[in-house]
């Protein structure tokens, strides 16, 4: 039987979507691409999801992965060559999201729509509200541009000083995943505005070159599936994660416990079911659903909260 296909469910101009495409072209994986709206409703995948609505989620037969961190981590598993976490760096590489995805993200988002201003979709707007819990106001973080472009400029400077001694890559000989989660907020601005963010990139010279480099390495071999085919699949397959214990977890989970799992942040939906696997940095539950069938949904531990089924 034929192995399934890597399936990612996202849109073009999603930026953590950006870092799994770029991990794609930089261990040439061949996958397959599942386009959603950037705005819900997204009928064929919240089955499979359990209502995690965040996005990219990677699909691997009936196994759902979501969060970039989950992602990553699961990609690197099943193609360590060339691998994105060099040696001395293990902690560091994967701690480094918690840097890029939240304050240096933040950062980036209120530039961007800060700037776009009027721009924005009131639709967008709407459903970011319902994302987030709280009001999406584009006036406030146009008012706080200023404030945002030196915040902005210290993280850039933070990456050029790291790139000063010629090294072509943030940490090791190759790209890792240092490299691709601050990439990500640079892409994101520049896509948006490019204008604006060359202005902002002009002093930093190892960036600028750091950022073409990258921008080079493509995303792999793609091809299209839609979502109704992707849901087909989910309903078909079997999930094939193994039971995996923790006997140090400190709050005394084990596996067969009901559990619900939500992020800490933003998007706060509780997906609910039972623990098939628990580690420091993961955990699966098995869940049940009329369209998708038997799925097992994985989360990181970083970022998300995971509470007794109920509570």
């Amino acid at each position: 039987m034929s192995a399934p296909p890597i399936i990612l469910h996202h849109f073009e101009a999603s930026p953590f979507s950006e870092k799994i495409r770029l991990i794609f072209g930089l261990k040439k994986i061949a996958w397959t691409s599942v386009l959603i709206s950037r705005i819900m409703p997204r009928p064929d995948l919240m089955p499979m999801t359990g209502g995690y609505r965040r996005t990219p989620v990677l699909q691997i037969g009936a196994d759902i992965y979501c969060d970039t961190q989950c992602i990553m981590r699961e990609l690197e598993r099943r193609f360590p060559e060339p691998s994105l976490v060099p040696d001395g760096t293990e902690g560091l590489a994967w701690a480094s999201a918690m840097w890029t995805d939240r304050s240096f993200f933040q950062n980036t988002v209120n530039l961007v729509f800060g700037s776009l201003a009027d721009r924005v979709p009131a639709d967008f707007i709407a459903d970011r509200e319902k994302l987030r819990g709280a009001k999406f106001d584009v006036a406030a973080m146009t008012a706080a541009i200023p404030q945002m472009r030196d915040q902005f400029r210290a993280h850039l400077a933070w990456v050029d000083s790291q790139l000063a001694d010629e090294r072509p890559w943030l940490a090791g000989d190759g790209p890792s995943l240092i490299d691709i989660n601050a990439y990500m907020n640079l892409w994101y601005f520049r896509s948006n505005l490019a204008e604006a963010a060359d202005e902002l990139l002009a002093e930093f010279d190892h960036t600028r070159a750091w950022a073409g480099r990258l921008r080079a390495v493509g995303h792999g071999a793609r091809t299209e599936m839609s979502p109704a085919q992707a849901l087909e699949l989910a309903a078909k397959s079997a999930p094939e994660t193994a039971e995996l214990h923790d006997p140090n977890d400190p709050n005394g989970r084990k596996v067969g416990d009901k559990v619900e799992v939500m992020p800490d942040d933003y998007g706060k939906v509780r997906v609910a079911g039972e623990i098939v696997a628990l580690s420091p940095q993961h955990i699966a539950i098995r869940r049940h659903d009329p369209k998708a069938g038997e799925v097992v949904v994985h989360f990181p531990r970083a970022g998300f909260m995971v509470f007794p089924a109920g509570a």
